[in-house]
């Protein structure tokens, strides 16, 4: 049965389509090109594609705000991997569970649709396996499934402590996995896949990784892997050891020596110069911006416009989650820009001025992109295979009072960090009404829950 709905305005690349009919059956089928006709449901005068958050660490979520104080005169990335290590070494699959369950609540209550979990808590405290080897794995599936969100599982492989090939610390243990254990995990987790879960891969970054081993997993999993991401050029300081060790900066190795394709997402890639940004481009890669994390972490800020000007394709991820909304992530992705320019207006085409409008179809279609669910860049519609979700915005909410859909998306964004999300729908099944999740309630008390034991660990 298809459920026939209609939208007064509908959101395609091209710009919002008047009078759309959508009908819904699992994925939504939309025809943004023929008028409503016959009975419908209106869903109101603004439908979006629900936005794909391209990179997660789920577990962070629970530490937001417990690495904002000064440890030391430099603080840094590397003081706060500190932080992040110790509240890490405390979490079980129970725990994981509810973090996840509790932060994918509030990433469908804000306009996200799907994720990208980049997942690297796989064993014990002490690096010893599960019984079963990917029960850390299963609390993320089991997360997902209960709120109802779309997930692109990303088991990471973290084999080593640096570019020199040190062996792991004793808190990176839980992480760690030979090449073979590490392409069994996926095989594993392979056979959980349905349409709410695709399961990729990911190089935790180059120095958890070296050469042989990253050869021998990416050739083992051509043709396998949708989905492949890595942690890239986030600090000057991994940078500066890449060159020091392997003779060339980070992205330009990976470009030298894996091949780069459609399937791959770089995180972060803030410290890269103009041939990297032209390599990347050219290789049809995405690059998975997180502008709240790298500001909170004093990463530094991503070439943007030179980046998207050479046609490269980009995302976004809250990634630590100190934020988890879409559209802060957009707005500081261009007001980093300004500040760099000191002008306004960055993140506009040849053809399109709206910067909102220019930044939220970047973001989509980076996004499906980086969940393994790639679309042309020339698509001008939104076929039935590219919508991980739908969003209906509140149009009776006083910011877009006056609004036309010609201003929509600059409103959203550029209005402050206000929730203008109102309904959420994945696979045909409302899970956010009114702004709350059908779940909120039961997942935040186990959340507190978990919390608690947390605190009692720690």
């Amino acid at each position: 049965m298809m459920n026939p709905y209609s939208a007064d305005h509908l959101w395609t690349q091209s710009g919002f389509v008047p009078d759309a009919r959508i009908a819904v059956s699992g994925t939504p089928q939309v025809n943004p090109s023929a008028a409503a006709s016959g009975a419908t449901t209106r869903l109101g005068r603004f439908v979006l594609p629900g936005l794909c958050n391209a990179h997660s660490h789920a577990f962070q979520r629970a530490m937001a705000g417990l690495a904002e104080r000064q440890t030391h005169a430099d603080d840094s990335f590397w003081t706060w991997r500190e932080t992040m290590y110790r509240f890490a070494g405390c979490i079980g699959p129970d725990e994981l569970r509810a973090i996840a369950a509790q932060l994918y609540v509030e990433m469908l209550e804000s306009g996200y649709t799907s994720v990208c979990e980049f997942h690297y808590l796989h064993h014990q405290p002490n690096g010893v396996p599960y019984a079963d080897p990917a029960e850390m794995s299963r609390a993320l599936i089991a997360a997902a499934r209960d709120t109802g969100i779309r997930m692109t599982l990303l088991p990471v492989l973290y084999m080593t402590g640096g570019f020199d090939g040190s062996a792991l610390s004793a808190r990176q243990l839980r992480f760690g996995h030979s090449a073979d254990t590490y392409l069994r995990l996926l095989e594993l987790l392979r056979g959980e896949e349905n349409d709410a879960l695709s399961v990729g891969m990911a190089l935790h970054s180059l120095r958890a990784v070296a050469e042989a081993p990253m050869r021998a997993v990416l050739d083992a999993e051509r043709g396998h892997a949708r989905a492949i991401h890595v942690h890239i050029a986030e600090q000057m300081p991994e940078v500066d050891e890449c060159l020091n060790l392997r003779g060339q900066r980070p992205v330009a190795w990976l470009l030298d020596h894996a091949d780069v394709d459609r399937r791959w997402t770089l995180v972060h890639a803030t410290h890269i110069d103009d041939a990297e940004v032209a390599g990347v481009a050219r290789s049809g890669a995405t690059v998975a911006v997180c502008p709240t994390t790298e500001a909170n972490l004093g990463d530094g800020l991503f070439p943007l416009k030179a980046f998207l000007d050479a046609g490269g394709s980009m995302a976004i991820g809250s990634d630590s989650h100190v934020s988890i909304s879409p559209v802060e992530e957009l707005r500081w992705l261009e007001y980093g820009q300004r500040l760099r320019a000191q002008r306004r207006n960055i993140a506009v085409g040849a053809t399109q001025a709206s910067v909102g409008e220019r930044l939220f179809a970047e973001a989509w279609r980076g996004g499906l992109r980086a969940a393994g669910r790639a679309v042309a860049a020339t698509d001008t519609t939104l076929d039935h295979q590219c919508w991980s979700g739908l969003i209906v915005l509140d149009d009776q909410h006083p910011l877009l009072a006056a609004r036309g859909a010609e201003h929509l998306l600059d409103t959203w964004l550029f209005s402050g960090n206000v929730p203008l999300v109102r309904d959420v729908m994945v696979a045909g099944n409302w899970l956010v009404r009114d702004g709350k999740h059908r779940e909120r309630e039961r997942i935040a008390a186990d959340y507190r829950r978990a919390m608690h034991k947390l605190a009692a660990k720690m």
